[in-house]
């Protein structure tokens, strides 16, 4: 995958947690949890943008590996939000999560053929 497909993808993927977080109920868990989900998802992409312009492969990897916090933090919420029926449209939350998982996949091999190098 190209950097700026990626960069792409993770732009999409917080634009649609944004979208998402606009249909939760207004109770403090729900207000809580998705303005923690919207640091989180918004963070990776602007982290990574950040990578690429990284000035050294030790900076390159440092940004990359708060990239992988930060999605496996939004991983976790989501998951918090899908238990706990804040996020109720099952569909949105499992494609969400798919993404989110599958865009961890990509950091974890990202980082590793990085450390080899």
């Amino acid at each position: 995958m190209k950097a700026q497909d990626l960069e792409d993808r993770l732009i999409e993927f917080a634009v649609s947690v944004i979208r998402a977080c606009k249909f939760l109920d207004q109770s403090f868990a729900s207000q809580h949890l998705s303005k923690q989900l919207i640091r989180s998802t918004t963070s990776v992409a602007l982290n990574y943008g950040e990578a690429r312009g990284g000035e050294s492969t030790r900076d390159y990897l440092h940004k990359m590996k708060i990239c992988l916090k930060e999605l496996r933090e939004s991983y976790i919420n989501l998951k918090i939000q899908k238990g706990a029926d804040l996020i109720t449209n099952i569909e949105l939350i499992d494609s969400l999560l798919d993404e989110n998982n599958q865009l961890i996949s990509i950091f974890v091999v990202s980082i590793k053929n990085t450390k080899t190098i």
